[in-house]
């Protein structure tokens, strides 16, 4: 994840209101964590989760 993940963070946050700061916690190297957190509690599969975080 590149750029700044607190903008990344705010706009996840406005699109899917569900989402709490710790589903958004991001540690360098644990990304694969953070989409199976947004997999889970969105519903939605890993291509989608990720291909939304790289668009932000």
């Amino acid at each position: 994840m590149k750029g700044n993940w607190d903008d990344a963070k705010g706009k996840l946050k406005e699109q899917y209101g569900q989402l709490t700061d710790d589903d958004l916690t991001y540690t360098e190297g644990q990304g694969d964590q953070l989409v199976g957190r947004l997999q889970e509690k969105l519903g939605k599969g890993k291509a989608e989760i990720t291909k939304m975080l790289n668009d932000l």
